[in-house]
């Protein structure tokens, strides 16, 4: 490994850091200024079963997720899009404003598509809106989201180290707009980014207000397709499914909503 390689390495290694610091830091601050009051065995049932799918989930395919983007970033670095371009600012605020998008991209399906969606409504079953929500994802879940990243490091062309630091600071923003906290001059900052708010109305429960406020990173996509709402939300999480831990978090992926509500129609009515 050269210089090079050693600096971009603890480049991104301090944005990881920062990332685990910033974690912590909404902790406390959510716990001690929270935008909403949760019954305590909900805010419990919620950290103990995020932070579980992080360490199942997370510690491990996050593993896999960053070295396969590395590698395929490794190998296909001189093909793609940005391939011609000088690693310098200009392709790497290209490269994160595409990725982003592409991400708002496949969000937008994960919501339309019956099949990504029977994976990623796990992340929308928590009843509890807080900052380890980001944690809270299906293994299959993230396993078609890294085939879907994959693609998109191939056909921009972008060097592995720049693929790792968008990858981190994607994380970061994910913290932080899933943080239950209020936000000084939110709705000026939610004209650039995602903040809390905008996120926690893609918590709702209403589906009609869940399909919505797609973006990661920047707000602008939702504003330019269409696709923005601002709006408090009366219940945070899913209807009917809800998960209390992480084995009954992995099985609501073969459990329909419909499946559901027809099991509870069979069931005698009291008069």
């Amino acid at each position: 490994m050269n210089a090079s390689s050693d600096s971009n390495m603890l480049y991104i290694q301090g944005l990881f850091g920062l990332a685990i610091v910033a974690f912590i830091a909404l902790i406390v601050i959510e716990k001690r200024y929270p935008f909403r009051q949760f019954p305590q065995k909900i805010y419990k049932e919620s950290f103990f079963t995020n932070t579980t799918a992080f360490l199942v989930n997370n510690l491990i395919l996050s593993v896999i997720r960053a070295s396969s983007l590395f590698f395929v970033a490794q190998q296909f670095a001189s093909f793609g899009l940005l391939s011609a371009l000088d690693n310098g600012p200009v392709k790497w605020l290209l490269a994160f404003a595409i990725f982003d998008l592409a991400i708002y991209v496949w969000h937008y399906a994960s919501h339309h598509n019956d099949f990504l969606w029977r994976f990623h409504k796990i992340h929308h079953s928590d009843k509890g809106f807080n900052v380890s929500t980001g944690f809270r994802f299906h293994i299959f879940d993230l396993l078609l989201e890294l085939l879907y990243k994959s693609i998109f490091v191939v056909v921009m062309g972008v060097n592995a180290y720049m693929v790792l630091g968008i990858e981190v600071i994607e994380l970061f923003f994910i913290f932080f707009h899933h943080a239950n906290i209020r936000v000084p001059n939110e709705e000026l900052i939610s004209q650039v980014v995602i903040t809390p708010s905008l996120h926690r109305t893609h918590h709702s429960t209403l589906r009609a207000e869940h399909d919505s406020n797609y973006g990661i990173v920047f707000s602008v996509w939702d504003r330019l397709f269409g696709t923005r709402k601002e709006l408090v939300p009366e219940h945070i999480g899913l209807d009917l499914i809800e998960a209390g831990n992480y084995v009954q978090l992995f099985s609501l992926a073969f459990i329909t909503e419909l499946k559901v509500r027809k099991l509870w129609a069979w069931i005698p009515k009291g008069k």
